[in-house]
């Protein structure tokens, strides 16, 4: 999924698919404890069909009494072939740096530069 297949309402995101045998867009809210989906048969109706989702989701989960947005702990488990995780390894100790701060500094880069 590319920037170019994201929809943006105030803090959500929405993912864009399209479905050509239905002739219909969807897709779902991402970043949320939930699953929250939209579609649309235009553009316009999916945008329309996003901001909907995530208003309701809102109150939903304003009269719940829940975060709406998930709770992230900055700690993940990645799965990488050995020889790429040799390499960066490797390339971590050159720099004098631990495995996961080369990781950390590489993830950071590349979220920089798309929300540049």
């Amino acid at each position: 999924m590319t920037d170019c297949n994201l929809l943006q309402y105030n803090d959500f995101y929405g993912s864009v698919e399209f479905s050509a045998p239905d002739e219909c867009f969807f897709g779902k809210i991402i970043g949320i404890a939930d699953l929250v989906t939209f579609e649309g048969e235009s553009v316009d109706n999916l945008k329309k069909a996003f901001t909907e989702a995530v208003d309701d989701y809102l109150v939903l989960c304003k009269e719940a009494g829940k975060e709406p947005m998930k709770s992230y702990k900055g700690s993940f488990n990645i799965r990488i072939s050995p020889d790429l995780h040799r390499a960066a390894a490797v390339i971590a100790g050159k720099k004098g740096v631990s495995l996961n701060t080369f990781v950390e500094k590489a993830i950071y880069d590349e979220v920089s530069a798309g929300t540049g």
